[in-house]
């Protein structure tokens, strides 16, 4: 076996650099957006013009989850205008073009301790990606390495959220009816149809939702009301299923895109109407295929 020769990495700064620049760095950047470890994405735009503001440095997205991230290059350390630039433009993409999931994306050269923590208190609130880019010399060759220091902030499930939140059916024949809550008995009927289980309901202050055993398995949930009940499938938003909907023509609400929910408002006689759609919904939030036949 050859034996590999081993070179020191020697550390570059590109804001005092004379040739690899931050001109230089959006090039990079443009031509394979996977250098900043954000997964598969594509660019959308570069020097994206802002209304009433300064230039977007890279607007990149995933086709796949609808999701734009507004990317912002600074050389050298961070500072409180890159923050709030950065935060800016992403709050203009987001208002702009609500039908997407926008991502704010601060890139720099040295994310210090101090503004970390800074970025850390918006990040609760806002979903920001700070990364540290560092350009590193190995022998004859010059590499970029980047470093998330700090990523978006994961939403609890609906499971972490149940902790002291427990009612039961009474509860929810007051906040709805008991007529809704009847519904909610006939699809969980529904539900174990087709996943040839026997999950019962469970009853929560915001939601009733599914256990097996007792424990939780909320892949689909209901909320009582008094005429009707609101059926969510935990679904990952897609045309295919969008469209499905669209077809049947029954009454939706928009798509959870917080908790990645399908909404449907059901009646009795929806329910009935509808069970062929139901039954695909369930087995897609499931993971599992109804009988053939059914």
């Amino acid at each position: 076996m050859a034996v590999r020769k081993f070179e020191k990495a020697a550390p570059v700064r590109l804001k005092t650099h004379e040739t690899f620049n931050e001109k230089w760095l959006h090039r990079r950047l443009a031509e394979d957006p996977g250098l900043l470890g954000l997964g598969d994405l594509e660019v959308k735009e570069i020097e994206r013009p802002q209304p009433g503001a300064g230039r977007l440095d890279l607007l990149l997205t995933d086709p796949e989850t609808r999701t734009r991230y507004e990317v912002e290059v600074q050389l050298g350390p961070t500072d409180p205008a890159h923050i709030i630039r950065t935060i800016e433009y992403w709050d203009i993409e987001k208002a702009r073009f609500p039908q997407y999931e926008h991502v704010a994306v601060l890139v720099a050269e040295d994310i210090t301790s101090r503004f970390l923590n800074v970025i850390a208190l918006f990040n609760k609130a806002i979903p920001l990606i700070a990364i540290q880019m560092n350009a590193l010399e190995v022998g004859s060759v010059f590499t970029l390495q980047a470093t998330t220091v700090l990523d978006t902030m994961t939403l609890a499930t609906d499971e972490e959220d149940e902790p002291g939140q427990a009612t039961d059916r009474e509860y929810w024949i007051r906040r709805g009816s008991k007529k809704s809550v009847e519904l909610a008995d006939s699809l969980r009927v529904l539900v174990n149809k087709v996943t040839r289980d026997k999950l019962a309901l469970k009853y929560n202050k915001h939601y009733i939702g599914l256990s097996r055993d007792g424990v939780a398995d909320n892949f689909v949930q209901f909320r009582a009301r008094k005429d009707y009940l609101i059926a969510e499938f935990r679904i990952e938003r897609s045309d295919d299923v969008t469209a499905l909907i669209e077809e049947a023509d029954v009454d939706s609400l928009p798509y959870e895109k917080r908790w990645g929910r399908y909404r449907l408002r059901l009646t009795r006689t929806d329910a009935r109407k509808h069970k062929a759609l139901l039954m695909d919904l369930i087995a897609r939030a499931s993971g599992t295929t109804p009988a053939v036949g059914e």
